[in-house]
């Protein structure tokens, strides 16, 4: 089975708002087995879209729109997709009495334009909204199903787990499952190099990777009669990945990010961390607070941007600042160092670089970050070079602190299981 994915907006084509509901989709198509080649992003214009529409029609056996659906002239989804499948479009009183409710519930004044967003073409299956005004629409015909659905990812996602995924199931009559591995201190390419022959084996499961900053995803999905037989699939391959890639993966729970499993071991171990950072300026901090139950790991985070901060909360000495600068491995170091102490934490980890666009030079470039860890007095700095512009370089510094961070708790704590044995 097939489908296609077409975004309707002229805000996404002007570029005022990211995409993000195409990603998800497709992210839940793969996981549904269902092959998606390709997505198109079109404007509000009844023509082009309804060109757009038959085209995509032609190619897949499910289309899946997203906006268009609102009450404005300009919302014409609905109207250019019933047309195009000679479908009429008649009042639906449960649509229209929800979006009474809504508008009643908000004190918010009703127009005349609303009731438009209750007209559902004759015969399709109507997705009620529990978040906003515009129900989401399937119409099916002997060649094609469509599914519309509304813009506003507070809508949109929702209705697509709570509807259109059991709807997709149930219509595939297989049963599909997946599980991901997810991998950090991985570039893809290594990856993938080293899942090749997995990759070129496949057929059922199936094998994708994902690249995100300082990590990579493998999906694997097996389609079967029932989830045990699914489940029975996956199995082998995830425990060969496993095997390839060790300690570097840190977990198979889609829901843990890898702030959650760097707080999780520190959690378990009963262990305090402290921040000290200088080009992310709380970046590192911000991803760690995320996660539930902070507070009763973090003690404290120092954001020193200034090399007077620097010697004045972390203690780094004056001769090393004008010695190596503050970009370098000696100087985090001293910040890693002088962050446990000022903290009292088990656990510090310490961030200087430079993220420029400007700063850099021949010998210390824009991308160059020190990172510091120390895990209950033993230290590690490791030196990196980033690329891209100042915010991709920040983010990559923090994905790279955290990746750090982790394995060096995992070996300072696997050491000191093994000499409390003794």
């Amino acid at each position: 089975m097939k489908a296609e994915i077409i975004s309707v907006g002229t805000e996404i084509l002007m570029g005022n708002i990211v995409n993000t509901n195409a990603a998800y989709i497709s992210a839940g198509l793969a996981g549904l087995g269902i092959s998606c080649y390709y997505q198109s992003v079109v404007g509000d214009n009844d023509k082009r879209l309804v060109e757009v529409f038959n085209e995509a029609a032609k190619r897949a056996d499910i289309v899946i729109l997203s906006g268009g659906l609102g009450p404005t002239e300009d919302d014409l989804t609905k109207e250019t997709v019933a047309r195009a499948m000679d479908k009429e479009l008649v009042l639906d009183d449960k649509a229209w009495k929800q979006i009474q409710k809504f508008f009643e519930k908000r004190n918010l004044k009703l127009t005349d334009n609303n009731k438009k967003q209750a007209y559902v073409p004759k015969g399709a299956k109507v997705m009620y909204n529990k978040n906003g005004t515009a129900p989401g629409i399937i119409m099916e015909s002997d060649t094609v199903t469509a599914i519309l659905l509304p813009g506003p990812p507070g809508e949109l996602i929702p209705m697509w787990d709570d509807q259109v995924t059991p709807y997709l199931r149930e219509k595939s009559g297989d049963v599909f499952f997946s599980e991901t591995v997810k991998i950090c201190g991985s570039g893809e390419s290594f990856v993938e190099t080293d899942l090749k022959d997995l990759i070129d084996a496949q057929s059922n499961p199936t094998i994708a990777t994902y690249a995100k900053t300082g990590e990579v995803h493998v999906r694997v999905t097996a389609r079967a009669e029932s989830e045990k037989d699914a489940r029975k699939l996956v199995k082998p391959i995830v425990k060969e990945i496993k095997k390839r890639f060790g300690s570097k993966i840190f977990t198979t729970d889609d829901s843990v990010t890898l702030e959650a499993s760097v707080m999780q071991l520190l959690n378990e171990n009963r262990l305090t961390l402290s921040t000290a950072e200088s080009l992310t300026g709380g970046m590192t901090t911000g991803r760690l607070i995320n996660v539930p139950g902070a507070s009763d790991v973090i003690k404290m985070g120092f954001i020193t941007y200034s090399n007077k901060s620097k010697r004045k909360y972390l203690g780094v000495k004056r001769s090393t600042l004008e010695k190596y600068g503050a970009v370098s491995e000696q100087c985090a170091k001293e910040m890693v160092k002088g962050c446990a102490a000022a903290a009292k934490s088990d656990v510090a980890i310490s961030l200087t670089g430079i993220a420029g666009p400007d700063g850099g030079t021949d010998e210390k470039p824009v991308g160059l970050t020190y990172i510091g860890v120390s895990v209950l007095g033993s230290i590690k700095v490791k030196k990196f070079l980033f690329s891209g512009e100042r915010e991709k370089i920040r983010e990559s510094a923090v994905a790279a602190a955290l990746t750090l961070l982790r394995q060096c708790l995992l070996e300072n704590l696997t050491e000191r299981t093994f000499a409390d044995k003794q």
